[in-house]
């Protein structure tokens, strides 16, 4: 198979006929913003709303938002970085320091969260909101108007406000396996080959595939 029939992750609207859906790291202009391959948005109105959506990420808070491969990200998805952030250990959470001039030298001691990370093949679902320095594991779904405030383990559902754990996706020993699986990282060929078992959850099979790799 030429290189040409797969789809290629440099194409901004992988869809022919259809704009409101694209590969994300195509569109994104700020350094702190880290997207892999594969990864799409979908937003009817407009696609560049995505980096409207990522709150408070100024580069003096020197946090990033990373996004793994092959995630599905829904129309409204908002991230709040750590710029959002107030000194709490004070009377005043109001943040003199950043206005300048007299109040330059007030206290600003603001607690960085760390790194937004997303892991490999997750979904998000409309209006989401994914709070600072939250990590979601690999395979997770997020649920429509989610507030997620702790880390999400991987192949993990949660829906609410805030988030909680509706179900695993898998049994623990099966989540152990596709984490040490990581097709995401395989080569379009190799995808392409086994889409049948990646898209009907034939375990089994994917077990014959990791095997025979070693």
């Amino acid at each position: 198979m030429s290189k040409k029939n797969y789809p290629d992750p440099n194409t901004l609207y992988p869809i022919e006929g259809v704009t409101r859906t694209m590969y994300l790291k195509n569109i994104i202009q700020n350094p702190q913003i880290i997207v892999g391959d594969y990864t799409y948005y979908d937003d009817p109105e407009d696609i560049y709303n995505f980096e409207k959506n990522v709150l408070y990420l100024f580069k003096f808070m020197g946090d990033k938002l990373i996004i793994g491969k092959f995630c599905q990200i829904a129309t409204g998805v908002r991230f709040i970085m750590n710029g959002s952030n107030h000194a709490m250990n004070g009377v005043s959470t109001y943040p003199f320091k950043v206005f300048g001039k007299k109040w330059s030298n007030a206290s600003f001691d603001v607690v960085s969260k760390g790194d937004t990370v997303i892991g490999n093949d997750v979904w998000i679902g409309n209006n989401a909101t994914i709070m600072q320095g939250i990590k979601i594991g690999a395979g997770a779904i997020i649920g429509t108007n989610s507030l997620v405030t702790k880390n999400v383990p991987a192949y993990t559902i949660v829906g609410g406000n805030p988030a909680k754990e509706i179900r695993k996706r898998f049994d623990d020993e099966t989540i152990k396996f596709l984490l040490a699986l990581k097709w995401w990282n395989w080569d379009n060929e190799k995808i392409t080959n086994h889409l049948d078992l990646l898209t009907s959850g034939n375990i089994d099979g994917l077990k014959r595939i990791y095997e025979e790799g070693k």
